[in-house]
């Protein structure tokens, strides 16, 4: 469990590096975004066939990062929105 929290605050920080422009996201944000990437790459990369959803290999850590960069896209739009009506 530590484990899968540390990769998902590693797959958030690189999306956050990879994605240009600043983004005003949290510490928690980065880290369900680079949460829910790691799950999204990891079933991804389950269905190619290359191991388990669980397991850690390069193809799904590669498709998780792509994942949170346009987890993070969204969230900058949604929050953007939300911002823009008040």
């Amino acid at each position: 469990m530590i484990g899968f929290i540390i990769a998902g605050l590693v797959i958030g920080a690189l999306a956050r590096l990879i994605k240009p422009g600043k983004q005003n996201l949290g510490l928690l944000a980065t880290l369900l975004l680079g949460l829910v990437g790691s799950i999204i790459g990891g079933v991804i990369a389950s269905l190619l066939g290359t191991g388990n959803i669980w397991e850690l290999n390069i193809l799904g850590f590669i498709v998780a990062v792509v994942a949170a960069v346009l987890l993070i896209g969204v969230a900058e739009s949604v929050a953007g929105r939300r911002r823009v009506t008040r």
